[in-house]
């Protein structure tokens, strides 16, 4: 693959995760923040699973540049994992986080604390931004 292919490559993944992001971060503002937790849980948890979506397809395309095969199921967290402790160990980080805070706690627990939600999506735009 050529520089410049590379370069359509990278944009293309990280054009489709921020788009994911956008999409969460209009869903989340739907969620109502009040005393430092979102009232509205159904768009507070939606937004989680969309931002982190958007971190998967920015790592399919990341590992896909480092001639790393995308998963066979794209909910396989270890395969993410085992990757990216080979690959860059601070983003193995950011993506425990971002797996946490997004899609266990945020999505499937319903913990609706403001802060914690914005690291997670913090982390995730961290996450996406590796495809510049």
């Amino acid at each position: 693959m050529s520089i410049e292919e590379q370069e359509l490559f990278k944009k293309s993944y990280y054009d489709e995760a921020m788009r994911y992001i956008e999409n969460a971060n209009e869903t989340l503002s739907k969620a109502q923040p009040e005393d430092g937790y979102y009232s509205d849980d159904k768009y507070m948890r939606s937004a989680c699973g969309i931002a982190y979506l958007g971190v998967l397809k920015a790592l399919d395309g990341y590992f896909l540049l480092k001639d790393r095969p995308k998963p066979k199921k794209n909910i396989d967290v270890s395969y993410y994992q085992s990757e990216l402790a080979k690959l860059d160990k601070k983003l193995l980080t950011n993506f425990k986080s971002a797996y946490d805070i997004l899609h266990l706690y945020g999505y499937y627990r319903g913990v609706k604390k403001v802060k914690l939600i914005k690291e997670g999506f913090e982390d995730a735009v961290t996450i996406i931004n590796k495809l510049k």
